[in-house]
């Protein structure tokens, strides 16, 4: 066994840190012959915001037997491995006699459970979000914690929905009662997070961004290469396929900041590192996370579409109003068919994610077996900002714990958070109590 490469073995060279996927040289041989669950489970939370068309979205038969609804049917190829969940609630987020705000009660609540203090001051109080829970116990297992991700900028402090604060409507993940964790919306910033090594952080001086900069695979190729020799045939291949990933993404981000380098010559603005297309800005977060999955940087992360109550056009699918206004569609059946082609985008983008983990295979299955991905919002119908009855997946079988390829309902009323209980126990979390909670979703087993 003196050939076995340690599972924490990282590629390193100047100014970056590359973490390798679980590869078969890691394990020792009675461990790949005895051993049933050999990958880490992992957990991630997407955030759709302003409700969806429930008639689009919600299958109309219960069980196995379901036939996927418009807005779900991108998700044909993962049917499989995927849960719909009607019936679930968060009640803290209705207004319970704080008036207006239902926009920012629907984000900061969805993880926590928690009726957020009303105030657009300092005072901000809310509670710890499901995947902190996680984080706090077994982030240690790896370099990071968590990740949080999105593509609309946050703000922690003014008044953004109705005398809430803007870290309400701002963020999902809470590390504390007081303390949101923030998103990362740069996808330049949030990849050099995770490849990037301590001397390659953004400085002032031209070096230095020269060094931020750089191709990371370029800077371990060195050590990459030795190891390679150490390494079966398969390994190589599971590499290479690794690599291929980490490089797409690396030519994506160069070529996106090199076109806005271009349009901001004419104008004195710097550009921000945003992508102008928000498919392609969707589509590099995700495969962000999903990197960052399989080379176990982290098992939790978060990810907000957009912050509850935005306002976005749709152009790409040939919708300019603001998906704001039309959500609040009185009935309206135009709006109504406007509102469920912007649902199935971002399902779109769900599928095209949950296809590329079900694409990458671990010793024991793939990367979409040994994971639970929920995605959901936190107001079920914009028109009537109701928090019951919430549009929710889940996708994955959690490392073969979930009994999947259902359409699950539960009485209306039954609290969201009895899913997160259910998921952390799968962590190795075995909380039994979180937010407002009364129990675990024992059907999911």
């Amino acid at each position: 066994m003196s050939n076995l490469i340690p599972r924490r073995r990282f590629l390193k060279g100047v100014g970056s840190v590359v973490a390798l996927p679980m590869l078969e040289a890691m394990m020792p041989l009675t461990a790949l012959a005895q051993s049933v669950k050999k990958a880490p489970n992992r957990m991630a939370f997407m955030f759709t915001v302003n409700g969806v068309n429930m008639d689009a979205w919600t299958p109309a038969a219960e069980g196995a037997n379901y036939d996927l609804p418009f807005t779900l049917e991108p998700l044909a190829n993962v049917k499989d491995s995927l849960l719909v969940m009607t019936g679930l609630t968060q009640h803290n987020a209705f207004a319970l006699g704080d008036g207006p705000g239902d926009h920012a009660r629907s984000t900061a609540t969805w993880l926590t459970g928690v009726h957020c203090v009303k105030t657009a001051g300092d005072n901000i109080h809310n509670g710890v979000s499901v995947d902190q829970v996680a984080a706090q116990q077994v982030g240690g297992e790896t370099r990071f914690p968590s990740l949080e991700l999105g593509c609309e900028r946050g703000a922690i402090n003014g008044d953004c929905d109705s005398g809430y604060s803007c870290a309400y409507s701002s963020n999902i993940s809470w590390h504390s009662d007081t303390m949101p964790m923030a998103k990362e919306i740069n996808p330049r910033l949030a990849f050099q997070r995770l490849f990037g090594g301590d001397d390659a952080a953004p400085g002032g001086d031209a070096a230095t961004k020269d060094l931020f900069k750089q191709s990371v695979l370029d800077a371990v190729m060195g050590d990459a290469n030795s190891l390679k020799r150490q390494l079966g045939t398969a390994d190589q291949q599971k590499l290479d396929e690794y690599f291929d990933g980490v490089r797409d993404i690396e030519n994506r981000i160069a070529k996106m900041e090199s076109a806005q380098a271009m349009h901001a010559v004419a104008g004195v603005q710097e550009p921000e590192g945003i992508p102008n297309s928000y498919n392609e800005h969707i589509q590099l977060m995700t495969d962000i996370m999903v990197l960052a999955f399989q080379a176990d940087l982290t098992r939790i992360s978060t990810f907000m579409l957009a912050n509850d109550g935005s306002n976005r056009s749709f152009r790409e699918i040939g919708i300019p109003e603001g998906h704001h206004d039309i959500s609040h569609h009185a009935g309206d059946p135009v709006k109504l068919d406007k509102k469920k082609h912007i649902d199935r985008f971002h399902i779109q983008h769900l599928a095209y994610m949950l296809e590329k983990m079900k694409g990458i295979k671990e010793l024991d299955g793939t990367l979409l077996d040994h994971a639970m991905v929920v995605f959901g919002a936190g107001i079920s119908d914009g028109n009537r900002h109701n928090h019951d009855n919430l549009p929710i997946l889940l996708a994955g079988r959690g490392c073969g714990t979930l009994k999947t390829g259902r359409h699950l309902v539960y009485p209306d009323g039954t609290p969201l958070n009895n899913l997160y209980v259910s998921m952390l126990g799968r962590m190795n979390v075995p909380i039994e109590h979180l937010g407002d909670s009364t129990g675990k979703l024992t059907e999911l087993f």
